[in-house]
């Protein structure tokens, strides 16, 4: 039986260890809401931090203009509906 890995990622690039997607890719943003199901704020504040996190990262390694579009990809995904 295949051992689950979990989809993590790959800093400073911020693609996913296990697939090589943008992360978080659905499989790691599926476990996230998993992991925050009984408090959502949390798990914004935690991806807030992380896009933080990852513009520097992304900055640093592809110019300022490498942010761009960072928070559709961290947080507008995870909002309550």
């Amino acid at each position: 039986m295949p051992r689950y890995r979990p989809h993590v990622a790959a800093r400073p690039s911020w693609r996913c260890r296990v697939c090589g997607a943008a992360w978080p890719c659905s499989p790691a943003r599926l476990a996230l809401l998993g992991e925050y199901r009984e408090d959502r704020t949390a798990l914004l504040i935690y991806l807030g931090t992380l896009l933080c996190e990852a513009a520097t990262d992304l900055a640093d390694l592809h110019g300022r203009d490498a942010a761009q579009g960072l928070v559709d990809r961290f947080v507008t995904w995870a909002r309550a509906r």
